[in-house]
This record gives structure tokens, sequence and C-alpha cells, in this order.
């Protein structure tokens, strides 16, 4: 092997370095070039639209949807369940629902625990 030129050496890195100032360089002038290309502007154009019409149509059929038999029946029916929860109907009937679950687990736990038990013996311990 010969030896390396110091010279040699930092003229590589010099290249090395040049290169991706130029690369970062075009990189920059190919992205401003893409952002302010005409085809850039029409795609942003037509998703606007596209997303302006979406929200027309999502809001037209959500008031379709609402004058509905269907919509109309939910509606009712959220204002029910909002005066039973008013009222504490629902919340009643949560609570002696929760309490009446927890009280079968227990209940199921117990009988386990007892099955699981050893059976008592009659040698004293000591």
């Amino acid at each position: 092997m010969s030896e390396a030129n110091p010279n040699e050496s930092k003229s590589l890195n010099d290249d090395i370095g040049d290169q991706l100032n130029e690369l970062g360089k075009n990189l920059r002038d190919t992205l401003r070039t893409a952002w302010e290309s005409d085809e850039r502007r029409k795609l942003q154009q037509e998703i606007e639209v596209g997303l302006a019409n979406l929200g027309d149509s999502l809001s037209q059929a959500a008031k379709e949807f609402s004058n509905s038999p269907t919509g109309q029946n939910l509606t009712q029916d959220v204002k029910d369940m909002h005066e039973r929860w008013q009222t504490g109907e629902v919340g009643t009937k949560v609570r002696s629902e929760i309490t009446e679950a927890l009280r079968t687990v227990n209940q199921e736990l117990q009988k386990a625990y007892q099955r699981n038990q050893p059976p008592p013996s009659d040698k004293p311990q000591g």
C-alpha cells in the first residue's frame, strides 16, 4: 500500500462536503419548484373543492337524517334518556344493576373459595 497524501485526503473530504452542499441546494430548488408549480396549485384547489363538497354532502345528509322518522325517533330517545338521567332514574337503575352484578360475583367467588378449601382435619395442630 502506498502512503496516503494528506492533501489528497483533505481534497476528498472537501469533495464530499461540496457534494452534500450541492445535494441540499438541489433538493431545495426541486422542492421550491414543485411547490410553486401549477400542478400543485391545481391539486390543492381540487382538494379544497372536494373537501367543501364533502362538507356540504355530510351537512345535507345530517339534515335529511334528522328530519327522517328514524332521526326523529333517535332525537326523542336521546331527549328521553337525558330527562331520565336528570331525574335520577338512570343513575338509580345503573347503581342497582352494578350492585346486583357485584353481589353475584361475590357469591360465586365465595362458592369457589369454599369448594377449594382443604377438608378439616381431626388431628390437633401443634
